[in-house]
């Protein structure tokens, strides 16, 4: 009993250090926004990335932010449409294994419920749902069978509270949940972590340009924006948009191993955006 006292005792004075160093992770949607911080946060922690994404010219440009992160981290970029099968067969081939696995890539845009089509939703499924499936499919037996390994979904507040300027987005978040919950009960007492992180309202581009949609008029950003927190988003207890880099420090910290006992679980960085307790 004292040597188990002792142990917690150890436990509870370690300084949180997050050391990434031999690891490589792969960010998909990575040339732009809330991927390319989690890039950035996984360099500065050491770890080498592989950047995804369909245009070389972003994807060198933030190639070039990630590595001023990570002086030291090596990085590879991929162009490709991993929504295809040529896409992802051109990913795997660049990156066959990964230690980190962040499936970040997701469209999203304001549409009226009854006019979303059959189309839309077979796109945004498949764009946000089942590429994850995919490389989870293709990673995740490589770090069971090395006994380490951290699966990520970047999920969104839309998951639990369903916009209803975009209900297709939302369903695909909400799949994302049982998604994630599921695959890690598959990885169950293997080392390897399976989590979702439920993103709140986040300043990026495409965020503003949807911002731009629901706000009308040429208000100035700062106004607009509070505009669009206190009409649309009104229980943010922040009350602001959250920064990519605030995300990016939440998924760090779950591809760490001091997240070791963390797994199967949603995580919340959306600024007390949903009025719940759990998730």
């Amino acid at each position: 009993m004292a040597h188990c006292r002792r142990r917690i005792a150890e436990v509870g004075h370690t300084a949180v250090k997050i050391d990434l160093s031999g690891k490589t992770a792969l960010v998909t949607g990575s040339s732009q926004g809330i991927g390319l911080a989690i890039a950035e946060g996984l360099a500065a922690s050491g770890a080498r990335l592989v950047l995804t994404g369909r245009s070389e010219d972003r994807l060198a440009e933030a190639a070039g932010r990630v590595r001023a992160a990570g002086p030291d981290a090596d990085t590879v970029t991929v162009a490709a449409d991993i929504t295809t099968d040529e896409g992802t067969a051109r990913l795997l081939a660049a990156a066959p294994e990964v230690d980190i696995l962040v499936n970040n890539l997701g469209v999203f845009a304001a549409r009226p419920a009854l006019e979303i089509s059959d189309e839309e939703w077979r796109s945004y499924f498949e764009t946000n749902v089942l590429t994850a499936v995919r490389l989870t499919r293709h990673y995740l037996p490589g770090m069971t069978d090395r006994g380490w390994g951290r699966v990520q979904y970047i999920a969104s507040d839309s998951a639990v509270v369903i916009p209803v300027e975009m209900i297709h987005y939302g369903m695909t978040k909400t799949a994302l949940l049982a998604v994630s919950r599921g695959f890690a009960k598959a990885a169950a007492g293997t080392g390897v972590t399976v989590n979702s992180v439920i993103a709140g309202p986040t300043h990026t581009g495409g965020v503003e340009d949807f911002v731009r949609q629901l706000v009308p008029g040429d208000l100035p950003w700062d106004e607009a924006q509070r505009t669009f927190m206190r009409e649309h988003r009104p229980t943010s207890l922040i009350q602001r948009l959250i920064e990519p880099a605030e995300i990016a420090h939440m998924v760090v910290y779950l591809s760490s191993p001091q997240a070791s006992a963390t797994t199967g679980g949603a995580v919340r960085v959306d600024g007390g955006y949903v009025d719940a307790i759990l998730p």
